[in-house]
């Protein structure tokens, strides 16, 4: 996966204060075990979490094909032209549609 050298680097940071708050609850709630340093301990890990889950979802490459009406016109020109050869339609049109999922990995 080609990441950018800023997205790499948001994600090592998310990383590294992962380990550092692991780290901290530890030593925090051996030392005394004082809420307030856990919370806040606690929630620099949690806001790590959101940034690492946002810049996820942003940086995401996947698209979502895009549909051709023209592409679907001519198949279902070409479905009618053997139907009227004497093809079965609902084998055929079953044809396609496991042809469908073929292409799309399903």
């Amino acid at each position: 996966m080609n990441t950018s050298p800023a997205t790499r680097a948001i994600r090592i940071a998310c990383a590294v204060i992962f380990v550092m708050c692991i780290a901290g609850l530890i030593i925090s709630s051996i030392a005394g075990n004082n809420e307030g340093w856990v919370l806040s301990i606690g929630m620099c890990g949690a806001v790590a979490a959101i940034i690492l889950i946002v810049v996820s979802l942003v940086t995401a490459t996947k698209r979502v094909p895009e549909f051709s009406d023209v592409r679907a016109e001519v198949i279902e020109q070409r479905i009618a032209q053997l139907v009227a050869a004497g093809v079965d339609e609902s084998e055929l049109r079953e044809l396609v549609r496991s042809s469908i999922q073929l292409g799309q990995g399903l």
